[in-house]
């Protein structure tokens, strides 16, 4: 058997050529077939157009980013230290409750309070005020607790801090008929720079006891009565005091609880909280690049965020793809084999 070398140099030695009515038909079948277009023969490099697709695709992101960036970096320095004070204000331990917000009152104004309502009512305030200096912080601390004395409240918690950057953090409680003067007054040391007042409603809780409490009553009246009037066995005589005094033990709840409810709608709680600008001042705020930058990495992130969406979308779509041209590819080299084989 001839191998393929030494065919393929027979076959190029003796010039074998075609005969005419081949060559005829050849010229037929070439005059019928339309001609090719001009994209016909088009192809798109795959592999040069990721290497210059993946480039332009990275250079767009990052100028998009460094655009939004910019263009979202033009924030006022008063916005970040707004947020320095509201987040000082937060860590120190606010005052938190399930009622609704009332409107913060102002200096002039005075407190949007309702208190001609006869409910009962847990009140509790929060104010920061700002002053000038160290001094002016132990000055409105001490007049602060001045104040609070003076309107028959007392003081649940008190510190203060001076130096370089001083500040104070009070908790004072004072009757809830002179709270509106306690706030007035605590916003007059300093400039107001947050305040809120959360108003809770006690008067359904305390409606609840009072009711428990009138049960009880009858039912230990009840059970006295029996106990007194009626002649028992040694058993149903031993479950009757049993319960009564279960019944007593609860009544005693029910009156603490009675008591503390009234007592917390009769006094209020507010908590002052006493900085000066060097407590968030001294820090400058970013500049217009820095902030430029931290927006840019944001868009960034978030493009980061949608391009991994899409390839988790389009990653099936992807893999079913590229396994049907390795299929296709393994089937014609399997052919060229088979028929070189041949």
């Amino acid at each position: 058997m001839t191998s393929s070398p030494e065919l393929i140099h027979e076959l190029r030695a003796s010039r074998p050529s075609a005969p005419a009515d081949l060559r005829a038909r050849v010229r037929e079948i070439a005059a019928e077939q339309p001609a090719r277009g001009r994209w016909a023969s088009w192809r798109f490099p795959v592999r040069r157009g990721m290497l210059v697709a993946i480039p332009a695709a990275a250079a767009l992101a990052f100028a998009s980013a460094g655009v939004l960036g910019l263009a979202r970096s033009d924030v006022a320095p008063q916005t970040y230290r707004q947020d320095a004070l509201d987040k000082a204000t937060a860590e120190s331990a606010p005052l938190t409750g399930s009622g609704s917000l009332a409107p913060a009152p102002s200096r002039t104004q005075g407190s949007a309070l309702d208190q001609s309502t006869d409910r009962a009512q847990r009140v509790s305030a929060t104010l920061t005020v700002e002053v000038s200096d160290s001094d002016a912080v132990s000055r409105a601390a001490q007049d602060a607790l001045d104040l609070t004395r003076s309107l028959g409240g007392y003081v649940v918690s008190s510190s203060v801090a001076t130096g370089e950057e001083g500040s104070a953090a009070l908790i004072v409680r004072v009757p809830v008929t002179k709270v509106q003067e306690a706030i007035t007054g605590l916003s007059g040391l300093g400039r107001i720079v947050s305040q809120q007042v959360t108003i809770d409603d006690l008067q359904g809780t305390l409606d609840q006891l009072e009711k428990r409490e009138a049960t009880v009553r009858g039912q230990i009246a009840r059970i006295r009565a029996r106990l007194e009037s009626e002649t028992l066995d040694p058993q149903t005589e031993a479950v009757l005091r049993t319960r009564l005094q279960t019944l007593r033990s609860e009544l005693t709840e029910l009156r603490t609880g009675i008591s503390s409810t009234e007592a917390e709608a009769r006094m209020s709680t507010i908590q002052l909280t006493v900085v000066t600008p060097g407590a968030f001042g001294a820090v400058a705020p970013p500049s217009r690049i820095d902030r430029t930058i931290d927006e840019a990495l944001n868009v960034l992130a978030w493009e980061g965020v949608v391009a991994l969406g899409l390839l988790i979308v389009l990653a099936p779509f992807a893999l079913v793809a590229f396994a049907a041209w390795l299929g296709r590819r393994l089937y014609r080299r399997h052919e060229e084999e088979r028929l070189l084989a041949t």
